[in-house]
């Protein structure tokens, strides 16, 4: 079983608060805007990082880290992108490869808006943490915290880190 702590959009933001957060969880999971790399490297001492780049992102972090992260976790097929768009409404430069290749949960960031949703035309799972940042027209900061266990993805958590 792993404990996973999702977030997005930073825009080079990083506190004790999601520090504490990243501290107890078994992977951090950033899917993009990371802004500097100095909030990376702040979860990287505390716990296994994966990430991908942004369209905020400079030439550092996109050497860094991939546009694009597909991994397994336990037996949970996962794909992190930045800009993924929602289910009806994928990014069309990635809609081919997640309809003929679907993980079992895909996450990205870019909208600042928490949003999780079942995809069902493609059995899996839609994961937006919002932003824990303080840059963009979001007024709460969030991220997700839930558990892979095998093949469940469960105990889904939604954190609110307070008002930008």
């Amino acid at each position: 079983m792993k404990k996973i702590l999702l977030l997005s959009d930073t825009h080079s933001h990083i506190d004790e608060t999601i520090l504490k957060y990243a501290a107890m969880a078994d992977e951090v999971w950033h899917a993009g805007d990371i802004g500097s790399l100095e909030v990376t490297d702040a979860i990287q001492k505390l716990k296994p990082l994966r990430a991908v780049y942004g369209n905020i992102d400079d030439a550092k972090a996109r050497l860094e880290f991939p546009l694009h992260n597909r991994f397994m976790c336990e037996n949970v097929a996962v794909w992190i992108t930045h800009i993924g768009g929602y289910p009806d409404k994928y990014n069309p430069a990635i809609r081919a490869e997640l309809q003929s290749n679907p993980p079992k949960l895909f996450i990205c960031g870019h909208s600042h808006i928490l949003k999780v949703q079942f995809d069902k035309k493609l059995n899996l799972l839609h994961m937006n943490p919002g932003a824990a940042g303080k840059s963009g027209f979001h007024a709460v900061r969030t991220m997700l915290r839930f558990t892979i266990d095998k093949d469940k993805i469960q105990d889904l958590e939604i954190i609110e880190l307070g008002k930008k």
